[in-house]
């Protein structure tokens, strides 16, 4: 039961860091090689503004969240929009470079010592639940993921804005023939993106250290959760970042170094038996 348990609530964390990437991925057919660095930065944007002014870790997740979703419009935009197209080169190479540039402007900034967002307390805190003791901030990340992937698939399947989603999504001239602006969608969908990874970033930051190194494994992560799940696929995602957790932390009760190649082998068996993944995307 506390493997479970503790395999649960870690992979709450893993959904919360691939959320974003299903997003972008299912809207405009791009992988975002910045992500981890992208929930990196958002995680020390905390940082510095907490040390600015003392808010509660809660308050401090609402301010970025606007910020957040400002940051990816103008990025997507800006830069994003003029990568997409058949060829998926152009993107892959453009969000690595900018992976390239987070890293080494947070060493510059921050410097690479490991750094935490202060929880009140909220990350000494726990309840019993089945006679296991369990944290209460992974009991929150966990209903945070819980309910942001609920949340985006209630967008996507009952909201305009989530018919325009999948409109572009699957025939991106059709939807412009239509009266839709592609490049707004997109815009509007990263911007999206961006408010997850804020989110993900607060809560790595509260609940373990963060160093501006740190990016490339989240992003490992968050890769492994989606393409387990089902590239697209929101509660696919959520699945596979399950799966993930359950799988690390069988690894770490039988050896404190197996449980990220625990994690990896999974993810590789996935490939190979079904690469589309669990619970691929459906249309319509």
């Amino acid at each position: 039961m506390d493997i479970l348990l503790q395999g649960l609530l870690l992979g709450g964390l893993y959904c919360l860091f691939a959320l974003g990437q299903s997003l972008m991925f299912g809207v405009m057919r791009l992988t975002n090689t910045a992500q981890g660095d992208f929930i990196v930065l958002a995680a020390f944007g905390a940082i510095a503004l907490a040390s600015l002014v003392a808010m509660h870790p809660a308050l401090i997740a609402l301010a970025m969240l606007p910020i957040a979703f400002g940051a990816g419009y103008l990025l997507q935009r800006g830069v994003l929009n003029a990568t997409l197209g058949r060829d998926p080169m152009p993107s892959l190479v453009v969000t690595f470079g900018l992976a390239i540039v987070i890293q080494n402007a947070l060493l510059e900034l921050f410097s690479a010592d490991p750094r935490s967002l202060d929880s009140g307390g909220l990350s000494t805190q726990s309840l019993a639940i089945a006679d296991t003791a369990v944290g209460v901030l992974p009991l929150v990340i966990f209903l945070t993921a819980l309910g942001a992937t609920a949340a985006l698939q209630w967008l996507f399947q009952r909201t305009t804005l989530g018919l325009s989603f999948r409109a572009v999504s699957d025939d991106r001239e059709i939807a412009e023939l239509m009266g839709l602006d592609a490049r707004k969608v997109y815009a509007l969908a990263t911007g999206i993106a961006f408010v997850l990874i804020a989110l993900a970033g607060v809560l790595q930051a509260l609940r373990t250290t963060v160093s501006p190194s740190d990016g490339p494994l989240l992003l490992l992560f968050a890769f492994e959760a989606v393409i387990i799940g089902g590239m697209g696929s929101f509660w696919g995602t959520f699945a596979g970042a399950m799966l993930l957790g359950l799988t690390q932390q069988i690894g770490f009760r039988l050896d404190p170094g197996w449980g990220i190649w625990f994690g990896h082998l999974v993810f590789l068996l996935v490939l190979v038996v079904r690469p589309q993944g669990l619970f691929p995307k459906t249309r319509g």
